[in-house]
């Protein structure tokens, strides 16, 4: 099946933007904007990216923690009835079906006690990286399996630096995953498998400023979301690798607004529609 081309959507991405600029950068508006040109299809990749956000604030309502990211796609009211009234189909199915485990292993009224293996927090981001590798969308796998790298690089780096057991801070499984977990070397033995380890290890590792390790960390993804649609222009991975910038210069219009608003002059000058144009 080919894909859907929005050659007038994406050209208005410049315009959104620049606009957002001077709202503060609002990424639900711009989410929002895409969800609302894109098929149903698309739009369903669209909200599995934004899926981890879910993961993040389900994990905090059942911790009852006040934080919430407005970046889920559930609301705080669909997030509580998801505990309270067992709604798991609002939630991609493997992320729900472990929803669903944890929860019932807590029923008070049942005959017998369920003991599951992992920590909820464990057990639903591995679902969740589970979920983009099914994905028929190329982008989202091949972001799942970045995306779930470099957190369990950046995780593994610190918990050697804690003294910590790196088995205890990974998600999922995988030749990548045993490698951090067995291997003493500097690189855990991976600069031949991956190309951005060096960059990750500079960042976490050797950076002292809290500031500036955030910032190279993101700049690998900012990266890597660039070179996984590196040959689509006006598709669903095209739309996606702009949204992973989108939420990295948000993220920074709150933490830094100056590195901020460069990030976004990065963004838009990578949106001119006649570059695209001439790239195909």
């Amino acid at each position: 099946m080919f894909s859907a081309e929005y050659y007038y959507l994406v050209a208005g991405l410049k315009e959104w933007s620049l606009d957002s600029d001077t709202k503060g950068f609002d990424v639900a508006e711009i989410r929002g904007e895409i969800l609302d040109q894109i098929s149903k299809r698309d739009a369903e990749a669209v909200r599995l990216l934004y899926a981890y956000y879910d993961c993040e604030n389900i994990i905090a309502v059942r911790a009852s923690q006040q934080r919430f990211s407005p970046l889920g796609n559930l609301s705080r009211e669909q997030v509580d009835a998801l505990f309270a009234e067992r709604c798991y189909d609002l939630l991609p199915k493997q992320m729900g079906e472990v929803v669903r485990l944890y929860v019932e292993a807590e029923d008070e009224d049942r005959d017998e006690e369920v003991v599951l293996d992992e920590k909820f927090e464990r057990a639903l981001f591995e679902a969740y990286y589970r979920d983009l590798a099914d994905s028929k969308c190329s982008f989202l796998v091949g972001w799942g399996a970045f995306d779930r790298n470099l957190r369990n690089i950046s995780a593994a780096l610190a918990a050697r630096e804690a003294g910590r057991a790196v088995a205890d801070v990974t998600v999922g499984g995988g030749e990548i995953v045993e490698q951090l977990r067995r291997s003493s070397a500097t690189d855990f033995g991976l600069r031949g498998e991956l190309p951005y380890i060096d960059a990750v290890i500079a960042a976490v590792a050797d950076e002292t400023n809290i500031v500036e390790k955030e910032r190279k960390i993101d700049a690998i993804r900012w990266a890597e979301a660039e070179d996984i649609a590196v040959f689509d222009f006006f598709n669903i991975n095209y739309l996606l690798s702009y949204l992973v910038k989108v939420n990295i210069v948000a993220r920074w219009m709150l933490l830094s607004p100056e590195a901020g608003r460069e990030m976004l002059a990065r963004l838009i000058k990578g949106l001119d529609a006649k570059e695209l144009v001439n790239k195909q």
